[in-house]
């Protein structure tokens, strides 16, 4: 019987194990590796999805989404949008309706892939949809982790340059572990429905602060 957490307490997480990407890391950089990539892709059970963007440090100051990646449980495709843009492949990829494609807040991440073409999305799966069927109330992709498997997920490399010529190491761990792990959370959410053998238990709300004033 597994225990979960209707509110994770966030303090406990920088005490938990880090999550590595156990599988393989793949950088596509050009159209014809994007079209070998979506054919494979397309012929998977279910993908995990995310995306990441440059970030703005001034006001006023926008980047178009710079990485799309696509994970199966075993690997992870980067696709550079930098350099590649939204090739046919890839829209055909984002329209799909064979394969489900979960992610996690993922409405943001289709405005942010329509600044750079429109399409029509396909079978999309998000997180945020399903996780209250357990009771769980925790929207954020670190805390809902933490809770189901109990570890943590590094967001140390969020606000890098995905602009940046080469990636870094550090960078495509982080991107791709984002992505894999809205699989692990999806099977282990349909899981624990199925089979119901988890505890919810309910935290109790912070009382507010008592009044020192004499």
């Amino acid at each position: 019987m597994k225990k979960i957490y209707d509110k994770f307490d966030k303090s406990i997480i920088n005490s938990l194990p880090l999550v590595t990407f156990p599988g393989k890391i793949i950088v596509v950089l050009n159209e014809y590796e994007a079209d070998r990539a979506v054919e494979y892709l397309l012929s998977c059970d279910v993908l995990g999805v995310d995306t990441e963007t440059r970030p703005a440090f001034r006001k006023g100051n926008n980047h178009k989404v710079a990485l799309l990646q696509v994970a199966t449980r075993k690997e992870c495709f980067l696709f550079r949008l930098n350099h590649l843009g939204l090739p046919k492949s890839l829209l055909r990829l984002l329209s799909n309706k064979q394969v489900p494609m979960v992610g996690l807040s993922w409405h943001d991440d289709l405005m942010s892939l329509h600044r750079r073409e429109q399409f029509e999305p396909g079978w999309f799966i998000d997180i945020q949809d399903i996780i209250g069927n357990l009771g769980i109330v925790d929207k954020s992709l670190q805390k809902l982790y933490a809770n189901l498997f109990g570890e943590k997920i590094s967001k140390r490399q969020r606000l890098t340059n995905w602009e940046a010529d080469v990636l870094t190491d550090r960078q495509k761990e982080y991107a791709a572990i984002d992505a894999w792990a809205c699989i692990k959370l999806y099977d282990e959410i349909m899981n624990l429905l199925a089979t119901k053998e988890y505890e919810l238990e309910v935290v109790p709300e912070e009382k507010p602060a008592a009044d020192n004033k004499s």
